[in-house]
């Protein structure tokens, strides 16, 4: 499975022509606040790939990116910009089942292409962000104009607050 995401990630980067960097890191250290301390990178240049679900069935599902120093508004700014009642963060079998990634690993460069990309815009203040490479043993370094290109993103003011 690792392998087949590791293709498809790479497929991504390749067909979007942005300069990147494919870091390979010890799984152990895959969650933000771990990978960040064990290798020495600023929390806020790191960005979660979040993936949230309605609570209501049919499940409509979203992939939200934020900065590792920010809190994913879910409650208010997720719920209104996927028009649903209630949402929450998706388990990690959802997540799993939906994106063939594991938690600490999601990443926006291997999404089914129906799921639709919520950005906060904090992270277009960095040069440059760590976001998941689609397994835990991978982590992408790229420029944030990187989402300028992804289909189905859209960069959202007052997608985070701070933690």
């Amino acid at each position: 499975m690792t392998e087949a995401i590791d293709q498809r990630v790479a497929e991504v980067l390749r067909a979007l022509g942005v300069p990147h960097e494919v870091l390979q890191i010890d799984p152990s250290f895959a969650d933000t606040a771990a990978f960040c301390e064990k290798y020495g990178i600023p929390l806020v240049n790191a960005a979660n790939t979040i993936i949230v679900a309605s609570k209501k069935e049919p499940r409509q599902y979203a992939a939200c990116v934020v900065q590792g120093t920010r809190r994913l508004d879910v409650n208010h700014a997720v719920r209104r910009l996927m028009g649903v009642s209630k949402v929450s963060f998706a388990t990690a079998d959802e997540t799993k089942a939906l994106t063939g990634m594991m938690i600490g690993g999601v990443t926006v460069f291997a999404l089914p292409p129906e799921l639709c990309i919520y950005v906060d815009d904090t992270l277009l203040e960095c040069e440059q962000i760590i976001l998941g490479g689609g397994s835990r043993s991978t982590k992408v370094r790229i420029a944030p104009a990187v989402f300028d290109r992804l289909p189905n993103a859209s960069v959202i003011a007052g997608l985070s607050s701070s933690a």
